[in-house]
């Protein structure tokens, strides 16, 4: 099957590439199909880009001291719990005895009573025991639980909060050199108007030249849509309708600063890919 061709399939298949939970033969397949299709690079290249920034941004958390003595405490009672219930199994007849001893002038019925009365109040002491343990073990569980789900409540509340203000990439490109060696990803957010590039290959241009981003429409010539800084990540303003309906973008090696739109490139096209509409 290509996967090239069902994007939802596509989109999940590069996301756990991305996180490392695609595995075995899946994960082979799927570098496979990677190698040969540039929509499916494009996809994993994307995935792979935000997830790199999205550890970037989350903050390491340290947990509270009180959690972990709400944990603590858990454990003990769980501890007590068993030691009870442990003792409530034990045979008594030793402590029968005893009492006995204690009292050798009571009558053989009144003896027999008063024993019976003492062993139903220890009875009912240990399983008052019991049940306050229980209790205060499935308090701490409970509060122990809510502090765990509010810090994972501000957890995804950040994560929501990063990801609304991560670029949108509705168009996405990945520019190849003449070995289809993946060179330089291309996304386009209409949102903020606004190409994204990164530099994924080992190419770099002399201090006497520049790369120049070309877009490739169908019926008409070359337009710019900027010349490229020397860093591996950047920005280039761009309206939609420059990126729409473009088939292809290519990348020229240029004078320093680029050369004008009407000449259209005037050295070689060192990369160039397909421009892939994402099914959002």
């Amino acid at each position: 099957m290509n996967i090239a061709r069902h994007p939802e399939l596509l989109d999940r298949l590069a996301a756990a590439w991305a996180l490392g939970t695609l595995q075995g033969g899946a994960r082979r397949r799927f570098e496979q199909a990677a190698r040969e299709h540039p929509t499916v690079r494009a996809a994993a290249l994307l995935w792979q880009e935000r997830m790199t920034g999205m550890t970037e941004l989350q903050p390491a958390v340290q947990p509270p001291a009180h959690v972990w003595t709400r944990i603590d405490n858990l454990v003990q009672a769980d501890r007590d719990a068993r030691t009870v219930r442990q003792r409530r199994e034990a045979p008594e007849p030793r402590r029968r005895r005893t009492l006995s001893a204690w009292w050798p002038g009571l009558s053989l019925a009144g003896g027999l009573a008063t024993v019976a009365a003492i062993g139903v109040a220890f009875q009912l002491n240990t399983q008052l025991g019991q049940t306050r343990a229980e209790l205060m073990a499935r308090s701490e569980a409970l509060n122990t639980q809510a502090s765990l789900n509010a810090q994972l409540q501000g957890q995804l509340a950040g994560l929501q909060q990063e990801l609304a203000a991560m670029p949108r990439a509705d168009y996405v490109a990945v520019l190849n050199d003449s070995q289809a060696g993946a060179a330089v990803l291309v996304t386009f957010d209409p949102v903020r108007r606004q190409l994204n590039l990164q530099r994924v290959g080992s190419f770099q241009e002399a201090e006497d030249r520049s790369l120049q981003l070309w877009a490739l429409p169908p019926g008409s010539g070359p337009k710019s849509l900027g010349v490229l800084t020397r860093e591996r990540l950047l920005q280039l303003a761009a309206d939609p309708t420059a990126v729409k309906d473009v088939p292809t973008l290519a990348i020229s090696l240029e004078p320093r600063g680029g050369v004008p739109e009407a000449g259209g490139p005037t050295g070689p096209v060192l990369f160039k890919g397909a421009l892939i509409q994402r099914q959002i």
